[in-house]
């Protein structure tokens, strides 16, 4: 059984990831805002140059998602729980040896 402060560790821990992807979220906002007014002041549209930033930092910011919101259904916390009583249980009834 869970005690309480070790639940209040795992949601600490959760609230900590999740300021962490907002604030990566909002400085993206932010700052591809700024470039991209920046982008049409120096050439009106004619090159759109912003946009590869915008691209770079967001296959970054998918990811950050991804691992923050648990969407990964292959490698999930829940995943590598189950693995890990998984594993523990084999080794417990003497079964195959995982190392």
């Amino acid at each position: 059984m869970e005690n309480r402060e070790s639940k209040y560790l795992r949601a600490k821990e959760r609230v900590e990831e999740l300021k962490k992807f907002y604030g990566n979220l909002t400085s993206y906002i932010f700052v591809i805002g700024v470039l991209a007014i920046i982008n049409y002041f120096t050439n009106e549209w004619r090159y759109m140059w912003f946009l590869w930033a915008a691209f770079g930092w967001g296959i970054g910011l998918v990811f950050h998602a991804l691992k923050t919101f648990n969407l990964n259904p292959f490698f999930s916390k829940d995943w590598e729980e189950r693995k890990i009583r998984e594993f523990m249980d084999e080794e417990e009834k003497g079964g195959a040896r995982w190392e």
